[in-house]
């Protein structure tokens, strides 16, 4: 094992187990241009895991619902076309640092009738390997961290044009398989959260003799307990809120194109400024303490930071997606994602292409950073999506 891949583990693991102190305490320099990044246990569960999403900035709020719209908002599942669908992706990730740690996810959905819906997800995170040693450099032990979420979600529309979604998430962190850290014992976190959502379509529209459709959703996604790795810390998981419109142009009977845009907030509070009292003890000087419960954090989060207001909206990430479809059967896509310098500085466009058979359709999307160096470079997704209703149509040669 390579000594950088040692050391970006190392990183994930001490950042991870120790997450309370990490965005709990700020005790130098004001916040003003600095980093002040919020962080969550099981990050994982924010990184997009599907092809089309991943070609369009990472947008998925109001996008035409597809097999994996699970991820991005349950309640799409109401307005699907087909009665059945599963897809299968996998993306190779921060391929610039190590070239084993990867994501793969499998989603499936089923049509009820023509109001309902129910869809299951498994989301498998792969830290790769690591080498466990002591304080005198033996090796105790190797191990592959791992993470993984199931879904359970059910979607029904509510009305012609406007439909709710519930799912439910189970989700398992095991990153040190029993190996202790800083003299406390470890142990896997386990945690149940769920997500509500909404979505809304209108395909009534038109300018002059151009069809439109235009689609909003909102999504407040992984309400649930914290996360523990040890008897002393819990950490809050990745809340967010999601708010997205879509807009789809059908240009002639065979061309059309969506224009998409989603707002995401990390329902999660933000790290508070510390400074020592007379008696030498920490006391929250700007901001909010963030030793509170997971309802509290959620709601606190719109008024916690720092610096204000101001700060508040630089915790706003912003994606925009793009897609041409010809035929049904062919697509061009490309985005852009926009994080605050402050919060994580995380800015990349993405592009893709797809090609849908009558059986399956294969997605390929990519990532290029605005930055060179930058860990994400390189990033592709792959996804292959069967249509099993089309079995029937597909004619093979004798």
């Amino acid at each position: 094992m390579m000594i950088r891949k040692e050391f970006f583990i190392i990183l994930i693991l001490i950042s991870l187990l120790n997450n309370n102190f990490s965005y709990s305490q700020i005790t130098t320099g004001e916040l003003t241009g600095e980093q002040n990044v919020i962080s969550s246990a099981v990050p994982f569960l924010m990184i997009a895991p599907d092809s089309r999403s991943g070609a369009m900035g990472d947008v998925g709020a109001a996008t035409k619902p597809d097999a994996n719209s699970l991820h991005w908002n349950p309640a799409k599942y109401a307005f699907i076309k087909r009665d059945f669908g599963v897809s299968i992706s996998y993306t190779p990730w921060l391929k610039a640092l190590v070239d084993d740690i990867g994501l793969s996810y499998l989603s499936a959905y089923k049509r009820i009738d023509d109001k309902q819906a129910f869809a299951l997800s498994l989301l498998y995170f792969s830290l790769g390997s690591i080498t466990f040693t002591d304080i005198n450099g033996s090796t105790l032990r190797d191990y592959e961290p791992k993470e993984l979420s199931v879904d359970l979600a059910y979607s029904r529309k509510l009305g012609e044009r406007i439909s709710g979604g519930l799912a439910g998430r189970y989700i398992y962190s095991n990153l040190t398989g029993g190996i202790g850290s800083s003299g406390s014992d470890t142990k896997p976190g386990n945690a149940i959260a769920m997500d509500v959502s909404t979505y809304y379509e209108n395909s009534d529209l038109s300018i002059g003799k151009t069809d439109l459709t235009w689609s909003w959703g909102l999504v407040i996604s992984n309400i649930g307990n914290k996360i523990s790795y040890s008897e002393e810390e819990s950490s809050f998981l990745p809340a967010n809120l999601r708010l997205g419109t879509a807009f789809t142009v059908d240009i002639d009977e065979f061309n059309s194109i969506s224009i998409a845009t989603d707002i995401n907030k990390l329902l999660v509070p933000t790290p508070a400024k510390y400074e020592e009292d007379e008696n030498g003890d920490l006391v929250v000087a700007k901001g909010k303490d963030n030793d509170v419960s997971v309802v509290s954090g959620m709601m606190n989060s719109f008024n916690d930071a720092p610096n204000g207001m101001s700060e508040e909206f630089k915790e706003l990430t912003y994606s925009f997606g793009l897609e041409y479809l010809y035929n049904e059967q062919f697509a061009i896509r490309g985005g852009y994602f926009h994080e605050d310098a402050t919060k994580g500085n995380r800015k990349y466009y993405t592009m893709g292409v797809g090609i849908k058979l009558s059986v399956f359709s294969l997605d390929f999307s990519y990532l290029i950073p605005t930055e060179a160096h930058n860990p994400l470079e390189n990033t592709l997704r792959f996804s292959l999506n069967f249509n099993f209703e089309g079995f029937p149509k597909q004619e093979f040669l004798e």
